[in-house]
């Protein structure tokens, strides 16, 4: 078979479908997806004028995907791939690892989502060393949880689409000042999520502190991964997911992300859902104690290896 690769700025409708269902196979065989919200944004919607599309065929048959987006001037660019499962074992994993250094002048920061060995393996063999780890961690919420109690002063509400858009920002960028990619959303990362089918503003609680209504001390935007979603823990289970959790540095101790945590549990326990799940990075041991006392344990963990 002959193979080779093109890289695009951006897909037509064609290839974006066929890159899904190639996202699809592999969702399916792993029981995990292998990109991100994030690059599947690009994907569907387009990304930046310097992200690139690798696109790996076999013959004429789509065997292999890559994402490379050199956003982030500071950390530098990152990506993320995927090999068709019927096309594995046969080098094109490394064929396309090659093109995405080759893609991103050779400093590249790859995602390895559920960090299966066969990831880790060709990570070390092309150099990359492993920097990051993300848990995710997951609870049922058909068990008790405790009630909710915001700081004194302080009263939730939900986000108002077309009002809140830069408080919220401008919070989020305090809130993760030192986070490689929370705290660098611009307007239109917020608006392109607010058009998801998934988006719920009543699931998108802002605090806000008594004598200041237009300064947000924390918010909790939650997330419902539904029954067709093969990302979720259990297949085709819908699930919920405390998407983000934000609060000031100035409110940081006070009790306020507990409280916000709760209510957005409280919520997605509403709408009938038994499960939610989390990511935490693995070096934020305050958050992960947080989580751990509301009953979440880690059930997998997504990888990052950088290559300089």
């Amino acid at each position: 078979m002959s193979v080779r690769v093109d890289i695009r700025e951006r897909l037509g409708d064609q290839e974006v479908a066929t890159v899904a269902a190639l996202v699809d196979a592999a969702t399916e065989a792993d029981s995990i997806r292998p990109l991100n919200e994030q690059v599947m944004l690009h994907l569907r919607h387009g990304g930046g004028p310097r992200a690139r599309a690798i696109l790996l065929y076999e013959d004429d048959t789509l065997a292999g995907f890559a994402h490379v987006d050199p956003a982030d001037e500071v950390e530098g660019p990152s990506g993320e791939l995927v090999v068709h499962p019927s096309h594995r074992r046969r080098g094109l994993g490394r064929r396309l690892l090659e093109a995405a250094l080759a893609e991103s002048g050779g400093r590249l920061r790859l995602w390895a989502h559920g960090d299966h060995p066969e990831a880790a393996r060709l990570a070390a063999s092309t150099g990359f060393a492993r920097v990051r780890s993300l848990w995710r961690m997951r609870r049922s919420l058909l068990e008790p949880l405790p009630a909710a109690k915001p700081p004194e002063g302080v009263r939730l509400r939900a986000f108002e689409p077309g009002a809140d858009e830069e408080a919220w920002l401008a919070l989020n960028a305090r809130a993760f000042a030192h986070h490689p990619e929370q705290g660098s959303w611009t307007m239109d990362d917020l608006l392109l999520r607010e058009r998801e089918p998934w988006f719920d503003p009543a699931g998108f609680f802002l605090a806000i502190r008594s004598g200041d209504p237009l300064k947000l001390a924390g918010f909790h935007w939650t997330k419902v991964h539904g029954d067709d979603d093969p990302g979720a823990p259990h297949g085709h289970q819908a699930i919920g997911e405390v998407y983000v959790v934000g609060v000031d540095p100035a409110e940081q101790g006070s009790g306020l992300g507990r409280a916000l945590t709760l209510a957005g549990l409280e919520h997605l326990r509403s709408r009938g859902l038994a499960q939610v799940m989390l990511y935490v990075d693995e070096d934020n041991p305050s958050a992960i104690r947080l989580y751990e006392s509301l009953g979440f344990t880690q059930w997998d963990v997504d990888a990052m290896y950088r290559h300089e």
